[in-house]
């Protein structure tokens, strides 16, 4: 029984010995080089000052990322629930194909592409304020840019929130119909099913969904540089110039770790979810 388990374990570990690989390579190789340098002085021992030197020079930046990224995940909760929710509960037909087909486009465009379209579409100048002002809403004196914090918010949201909506239409799915019917048999309205039946039934998706958002959102480089380079503005943009204008690699992995400390809360709950489903 040994001898056949054996060639079956080895062909096993052959086969996940690639991912395994890639992970060691490209994920945790660098995190240990990283840790190891931001924790380590000219001298070689060891030292905390590239941590304080980063928090003196970047504190309010990472209060600034914590707060767009939190913002942000609140708002790509509210918006992938109300898409979700109509997807699911709308009435009209052809409405709900349309916004089926047209919520997932931003999807498929990259986050450099989209901070270039903010950049047009929230300027001085830019086609939001065009409308703005075609429809009478505001003067043309009225009109100010939104390149600022609002224009990484807008950007984020547009941008995930088709992410979190298709993860949770599809939970809202499969959700058993008989369910939503007897509630609007007991003259349930919409709203009141989708708070009180549908969502309680899908809030470990809608939640694994704004967690993913979240730890992503941290990592973005090119929305915060070509929208808000100025401070503050998230650490991301502070790593890139930390290395790129100083050749400072110390701070800049300190920061990295920092940013690492704030995803580790997401990637503790989206494990802890992962689990109890599990269990489930």
């Amino acid at each position: 029984m040994s001898d056949t388990r054996a060639p079956a374990r080895w062909r096993a570990y052959a086969l996940v010995a690639p991912a395994l690989a890639v992970i060691a390579l490209f994920f945790v190789f660098p995190l240990i080089l990283s840790a190891v340098l931001a924790f380590r002085n000219a001298a070689g021992g060891l030292t905390w000052e590239h941590f304080a030197k980063a928090w003196d020079l970047y504190q309010k930046d990472l209060v600034f990322t914590i707060g767009i990224v939190l913002l942000s995940t609140v708002l790509i909760g509210v918006v992938a629930v109300a898409i979700a929710g109509y997807l699911t509960l709308g009435e009209n037909k052809r409405a709900v194909a349309i916004l089926r087909w047209l919520y997932r486009w931003p999807l498929f465009i990259p986050f450099i592409v989209t901070a270039q379209v903010m950049r047009t579409f929230l300027a001085k100048n830019g086609m939001l304020n065009h409308v703005l002002i075609g429809a009478g809403m505001i003067e043309p004196l009225q009109a100010q840019s939104m390149l600022d914090w609002r224009g990484i918010v807008v950007a984020f949201v547009w941008k995930q929130a088709p992410f979190v909506t298709l993860l949770l239409a599809g939970a809202m799915a499969a959700i058993d119909r008989q369910h939503i019917e007897a509630a609007r048999n007991l003259g349930a309205s919409r709203l009141r099913v989708l708070f009180e039946i549908i969502l309680p039934q899908a809030r470990r998706t809608l939640l694994v969904g704004l967690v993913l958002s979240f730890v992503t959102m941290l990592s973005v480089l090119s929305v915060p540089m070509m929208i808000n380079p100025n401070s503050p503005t998230m650490l991301t943009v502070d790593i890139a110039y930390r290395i790129n204008s100083h050749g400072d690699y110390a701070v800049a992995n300190a920061l990295c770790l920092m940013s690492l400390v704030l995803a580790s809360f997401g990637a503790w709950f989206y494990l802890r979810e992962a689990a109890r489903k599990a269990a489930a």
